[in-house]
């Protein structure tokens, strides 16, 4: 794929921002945009490829080539406009719906421990319980001091209930003693709300999210479409306890190292992926969820979920 036909692709949906400024191999700073997840994600990859920076990363092997890297600015204008999957999202469609109930209601947070084994986080535990599962055992050594966890979600939704226009709605999860010498920490650090009104009949729910790291092909479209949801979620929570109706609004995902590794290059990965977007026609790229093979892979791996949870409990 060309530089130039990129160029043509992003025309109006992306901008690299004051590159003729910046010194040799900065990063730079672009924004992306679209109506939908798919079209918006996209997007997103090929101005990382485009615009990105040459810079390694912890994860290279010798043979790989220097990741390609950019801070980026991601806005979804209608996250749950159809069609809201990409064919190349890097799991199958029941393993999208067992991470959405991971971020959205935190089914494996059982999987987080200290003990060598399993997560060392998950992003539920870290917004609804914080600082997360034994996390306090680290912070506080030993000590003996009963400090309760934060439900940092239920705390945000009041706080809108209470404040509609706050600029205050936010939760994070970063741990300082935790996740500083963790050798793989969150990449998602904070996620913030705020209640527009398009009109005198509804409010919308708008959501920023902000990381720290991104993986561009085998991450960002998952986080995106899991928070999306976390985001509809909380909209209706908050309709439920204000008694006005609550839509979702737009989606913006910030992310200060948003990358596209070396290892998908050598591996011709991301080559693919150029491929499709350059040869294949949108319609054929895309899916939407209610599609009945997704739903029906959805459907499975509720099943699953619902499977591991009685064998949990069983003695």
């Amino acid at each position: 794929m060309s530089s130039e036909f990129i160029r043509q692709k992003l025309e109006g949906k992306a901008i690299s921002l004051g590159r003729e400024d910046l010194k040799s191999n900065e990063i730079p700073s672009v924004a992306v945009w679209g109506k939908t997840i798919p079209e918006t994600w996209e997007n997103a990859v090929l101005a990382a490829w485009e615009f990105g920076t040459h810079i390694p990363t912890e994860y290279d092997q010798d043979v790989d080539p220097q990741s390609r890297d950019v801070t980026l600015m991601m806005t979804v204008a209608d996250p749950f406009a159809e069609p809201r999957i990409h064919r190349a999202l890097p799991d199958s469609y029941s393993g999208l719906a067992t991470y959405v109930a991971e971020v959205v209601d935190g089914v494996h947070d059982s999987w987080v421990n200290r003990e060598g084994h399993g997560w060392s986080y998950s992003y539920h535990d870290r917004l609804f319980n914080w600082p997360g599962k034994y996390s306090w055992d680290k912070i506080l050594a030993g000590q003996k001091i009963e400090i309760p966890n934060v439900n940092q979600i239920d705390i945000l939704i009041n706080k809108i209930v209470s404040v509609p226009y706050t600029r205050r709605a936010q939760a994070i999860t970063w741990v300082p003693q935790v996740d500083q010498p963790d050798p793989e920490p969150p990449c998602f650090q904070r996620l913030w709300c705020r209640l527009v009104k398009p009109n005198d009949k509804e409010y919308l729910l708008e959501m920023n999210t902000h990381w720290r790291s991104n993986d561009a092909l085998k991450a960002a479209f998952m986080n995106t479409y899991a928070f999306t949801e976390l985001q509809k979620m909380i909209a209706g929570e908050i309709e439920k306890r204000m008694d006005k109706p609550i839509g979702v609004g737009r989606y913006v995902g910030i992310m200060d190292s948003f990358h596209i590794y070396g290892s998908y290059e050598r591996k011709n990965q991301i080559q693919t992926f150029l491929n499709q977007v350059e040869k294949m026609p949108f319609e054929r790229r895309v899916v939407r969820s209610d599609n009945p093979l997704v739903m029906a892979e959805f459907a499975k791996a509720r099943e699953k979920l619902a499977q591991e949870k009685i064998k949990a409990i069983l003695p």
